[in-house]
Order: structure tokens, then C-alpha cells, then sequence
């Protein structure tokens, strides 16, 4: 009965995980600059792996590999923001600028008459 609970709570978890890991991976490919290619990846990678990591802890709730996935998580949630951080401070400091929507020719005409 207990592994009937944990299953439930594991296959959500694993699927919640993919699922930003796909979204992640759309917005590093579809995303036009690399500010937010960068902001897409760091928070769909963060909480990808944390959710499959609390997937696979809660799969085999008491052993030594539990206490070392939780410390995998904690280095995640710790480590990816702040890299992402560091990129988009390089890039800024190189001189990259952010993506800017172009005005349509319709609103373009409207605003300067």
C-alpha cells in the first residue's frame, strides 16, 4: 500500500520534470537573445532536476543515496540561479544588448503624426 502511495507521488514528479525540462529547452531554442535564453534555462533547469531529485528520494526514502540526492538538490537550487546570473552579468559587461520588440509600421505612422 505504501509503495502504491510513493509511486503516485513519484511518476508526477518525473513527468513535472520533464516537462520543464522540455519547456527549457524550447526557450534556449526559440527565445531571440541570450538574456532570456539564459533567464528560460536557469529557472526550467532549476526546477526540472529539483522535482526529479525529490522524485527519486522519495522513491528510496531511507538510504545513503537519499541523503546525497538532497544534497544534489540543495547544490541546484543553489548553484543554477547564481550561474545564470554570472552569464547574463559577462554578457552584459561584453556589450550585449537586450532584444527589443520593433514597433509595427501601423502604430509607427500613428506615433509620429
Amino acid at each position: 500500500m505504501l509503495r502504491i502511495i510513493i509511486n503516485s507521488l513519484v511518476i508526477p514528479l518525473v513527468a513535472l520534470g520533464t516537462f520543464f525540462f522540455i519547456i527549457g529547452t524550447l526557450g534556449l531554442m526559440r527565445f531571440p537573445d541570450s538574456y532570456s535564453r539564459i533567464h528560460a534555462t536557469t529557472k526550467c533547469d532549476t526546477f526540472g532536476a529539483g522535482s526529479i531529485l525529490t522524485a527519486l528520494a522519495l522513491y528510496d526514502p531511507l538510504s545513503m543515496k537519499t541523503l546525497k540526492l538532497l544534497v544534489i538538490f540543495v547544490l541546484v537550487f543553489a548553484y543554477s540561479p547564481t550561474a545564470g546570473h554570472l552569464l547574463a552579468r559577462v554578457a552584459f559587461r561584453k556589450g550585449r544588448t537586450p532584444w527589443r520588440k520593433k514597433l509595427e509600421i501601423k502604430y509607427r505612422n500613428e506615433m509620429i503624426k
